[in-house]
């Protein structure tokens, strides 16, 4: 009896560990039995297509003129306050005129002086020449020596030089008195042209520096309103794209629902940091200033926030897909190979293989989805243009971006989001 229990509990424990391992092979085979991957899809289309390059930057005047003062002292007369509009030759500010006055009137005495010495060495001069004119007739005659000849004609050419030299005075004199009087009407400043005071940055009584001794002080800005532009910073891979005339649109922060167009009137030739040192050139992307004429009239204010949208170039009626459909796939190129001359010898040099990613769309077929390589265009910001690869029509799956960008391969299976819906 004790061997037939024997033998039956062996069957026993054989049977369940026969049943244990075919249900862990047929779980092994439920697990590895693959899922479909949720994704929506577009169809290809044609459309236009028009890329942008976006930048930001600030609204300003197309004519803004800084004013500084061409002398130093106090200003004594500001007759004009921010925001105010003046007319060309309007009076903006007086600088107190007492000492370039002094200094005008010395340098009229100094004038008035050196005529006087011209005079005076004029006379000396038509003495010494008639002296000399006698002295030389007396001395053809045989009437005095060849000494008295001599210091005769060295008295008149000193004469001459002393006059030369007086009219040279006179000049400097003169150059003198220009100067004072120039430095004089430098203490009134006026409207150099008709426009706006947007900024003040003086007032009465205080003292300025002229920029002949220095960078000078910036009194106030004027600027004509009437016509402003956009002064934006694009990048140097961006830059060569855009040309003069391009078209523009732009979006003004103060205005939130409005856009505004624009057309590219000034590219900079250099950066805005080519004059910085090496350190600073290395800390901060390079930069180009674009400038676009603005065409509406808006109540713009110097200093505004604007993004531009540069309309760099366009196509009509091509073939487009969804900007998230194109995605890249690595490539193994093999075409490096070189083998044994045997199948059982190892080759002479290892298989070299070098991945290479290419642009990819993947195209749903019923329920999977093929992989195909395809060659792009321009793309604004919702769609991309479609050189090669695609056909008018074809399904191309459009998201979701984990699908396109990891989940999907070739020959995968998929499950459309509407239909997975559906099914719960």
């Amino acid at each position: 009896m004790a061997k037939k229990s024997s033998k039956r509990k062996f069957l026993i424990i054989f049977l369940i560990a026969a049943a244990a391992a075919g249900g862990g092979y047929a779980w092994k085979k439920h697990s590895e039995r693959e899922l479909p991957v949720k994704i929506e899809t577009e169809k290809v289309a044609k459309r236009d297509i028009t890329e942008s390059v976006v930048a930001t930057g600030n609204i300003q005047p197309v004519t803004r003129v800084v004013i500084n003062p061409e002398v130093a002292g106090e200003i004594v007369e500001l007759p004009v306050k921010e925001g105010q509009k003046v007319k060309e030759g309007d009076l903006l500010l007086k600088i107190r005129p007492d000492n370039y006055v002094a200094s005008r009137n010395l340098a009229e005495a100094s004038y008035n002086s050196s005529l006087a010495n011209l005079k005076l060495s004029q006379a000396n001069l038509e003495k010494a020449e008639a002296d000399f004119k006698r002295t030389e007739a007396m001395y053809g005659d045989k009437l005095i020596s060849e000494a008295e000849f001599l210091s005769g004609r060295n008295a008149f050419q000193v004469a001459s030089a002393s006059a030369e030299s007086a009219q040279h005075g006179v000049e400097q004199a003169k150059a003198a008195l220009d100067q004072a009087d120039e430095d004089l009407a430098k203490t009134t400043i006026v409207a150099p042209i008709d426009g706006t005071i947007t900024q003040l940055r003086s007032e009465k009584g205080e003292r300025v520096v002229g920029t002949s001794l220095m960078a000078g002080t910036e009194i106030m800005t004027v600027a004509q309103l009437e016509t402003m532009e956009a002064r934006v910073e694009v990048g140097e891979i961006d830059v060569v794209s855009i040309k003069l005339g391009q078209k523009a649109r732009l979006e003004a922060d103060a205005f939130r629902d409005e856009e505004f167009t624009g057309e590219v009137t000034e590219i900079a030739n250099a950066s805005n940091n080519s004059g910085a040192g090496a350190a600073a050139q290395t800390q901060s992307a390079t930069k180009f200033q674009v400038k676009i004429r603005v065409t509406e009239k808006e109540a713009f204010r110097p200093g505004m926030s604007v993004t531009a949208y540069i309309e760099t170039r366009s196509v009509k009626d091509v073939l487009t897909v969804p900007l998230q459909s194109v995605t890249t796939r690595a490539k193994v190129d093999e075409t490096d190979k070189e083998n044994g001359n045997g199948d059982d010898e190892a080759p002479a040099k290892k298989k070299k293989e070098r991945k290479k990613a290419e642009e990819v769309v993947f195209v749903r077929e019923g329920d999977h989805v093929k992989q195909v390589p395809v060659e792009r265009g321009i793309s604004d910001d919702d769609y991309v243009e479609i050189k090669s690869g695609l056909e008018l029509g074809q399904e191309v799956v459009s998201g979701s971006y984990r699908a396109i960008n990891r989940d999907l391969k070739d020959n995968g299976l998929v499950e459309l989001e509407s239909e997975a819906a559906e099914d719960d």
